[in-house]
């Protein structure tokens, strides 16, 4: 049994990461999968998905700001004619998507884990897709 579930989402700020796992909680017990695998993918060039921690949301604002350090918003030497470089970038290195395994109805995740969508070049309305494979 496979199984495709799109989300969309309405980003107001500038850089963010939301926080998606009940979301793909809900579309693996929809979806009656009790063994196989859950792909996370957001079809975004300045967005990206990753799992990080979910107890101190001090770890996202620091992982923003980071981000921000390493690849800033504003860098006059940037050519790409949109002005958002920085944003591509940072998704390069988040990534589109993420594989997790579902064990007996349930992702597999660490204790202090979560799934999140990385907004890189908001405001915008986004979509991300849950495959959930059984196997």
């Amino acid at each position: 049994m496979n199984k495709l579930y799109k989300h969309s989402l309405k980003i107001d700020n500038r850089q963010t990461m939301i926080d998606i796992t009940s979301i793909i909680e809900e579309d693996i017990k929809n979806s009656g999968v009790e063994e196989g695998i859950a792909i996370i993918y957001c079809p975004h060039t300045t967005a990206g998905i990753t799992i990080n921690e979910n107890a101190d949301p001090d770890v996202v604002r620091d992982l923003i700001y980071g981000f921000e350090k390493v690849y800033p918003t504003n860098d006059k030497n940037y050519k790409h004619f949109e002005g958002n470089s920085h944003a591509h970038m940072k998704s390069s290195t988040i990534g589109a998507s993420q594989t997790l395994i579902i064990n007996e109805g349930r992702l597999i995740l660490g204790r202090w884990q979560d799934v999140y969508f990385c907004e890189f070049d908001g405001p915008r309305n986004r979509t991300f897709y849950v495959k959930i494979m059984e196997g």
